[in-house]
């Protein structure tokens, strides 16, 4: 059986239904899980999207930011919202996949949008950089450990951890995103339980792989100077059933498109 799982920070589901739709339409994934949906639980579109043939959907949200969204062609159980640094952050989801889903059921899905951390790389002058390393501690604490079988863990965790995930790693180590105690904070929590980077796992450095692309470049994809921020990793027991790691990098030249370009992981299971 073949499973595929998309993670895509979408930066508002209401504004981008309409390119959510597309990809849905185009790209035909089983699971897509969105982050920085940017809207309450009440204006989640929910019709529109359970319109399109995905009617197992869970969601958090909030008004304005952070939001976190599982849309999947297999029923859904045990939703969990998990919160961090005491917070009620929408910034965590999970469910797993039920026994419809024939060989994928039971593996859990995790979806995660970790803060940005703001502009300074510096806690004593930046509260955002310090709520982000807060939550990296708390997320490394969490690690995965209550898991109980496979588990899939996506998300823009907003921090590019090798050399090879920026566009210049000597004019990027001081920049929030590629910091040594943010990619070291990552990756520790990352090794520890054993977590596999799936896009690592199939495309080692020193090859690049982007996933955003700033607004602020006039033409980014010319310039091409992109981060590797959003992640698909997946529980030991799944490391064989890894196939292909697709960054669907045209979506970021779709019209008013999220910074954020789709990462579909495909399991062979």
């Amino acid at each position: 059986m073949r499973l595929t799982v998309t993670s895509w920070n979408i930066n508002s589901v209401r504004l981008r239904i309409d390119l959510v739709l597309r990809f849905l339409a185009e790209a035909k994934p089983d699971v897509l899980c969105l982050q920085e949906t940017k809207c309450p639980d009440d204006a989640f579109p929910l019709k529109a999207l359970r319109g399109s043939g995905y009617e197992n959907v869970v969601f958090a949200g909030q008004k304005g930011y952070n939001g976190v969204a599982i849309l999947s062609r297999f029923p859904l159980i045990t939703r969990d919202v998990m919160s961090f640094c005491e917070r009620q952050d929408a910034r965590h989801i999970s469910a797993v996949l039920g026994p419809e889903a024939g060989a994928a059921a039971g593996i859990a899905l995790h979806d995660f949008y970790v803060p940005a951390g703001g502009d300074v790389p510096d806690t004593a002058l930046n509260p955002k950089f310090a709520h982000k390393l807060d939550f990296l501690r708390d997320l490394r604490a969490w690690g995965g450990r209550r898991m109980k079988g496979p588990a899939i863990l996506v998300g823009d965790l907003n921090v590019a951890p090798l050399e090879h995930d920026v566009w210049s790693h000597k004019q990027l180590l001081d920049v929030v995103s590629h910091t040594p105690v943010e990619t070291e904070a990552l990756e520790l929590l990352r090794n520890e339980v054993g977590w596999v980077d799936t896009a690592r796992l199939l495309t080692p450095p020193p090859e690049k792989i982007f996933t955003w692309w700033s607004y602020r470049s006039p033409d980014w994809a010319a310039a091409d100077k992109g981060r590797r921020l959003d992640h698909a990793w997946v529980s030991p027991d799944l490391a064989g059933t890894v196939r292909k790691v697709d960054v669907a990098r045209d979506v970021r030249g779709w019209e008013r498109p999220s910074d954020h370009a789709p990462v579909t992981l495909t399991l062979e299971l």
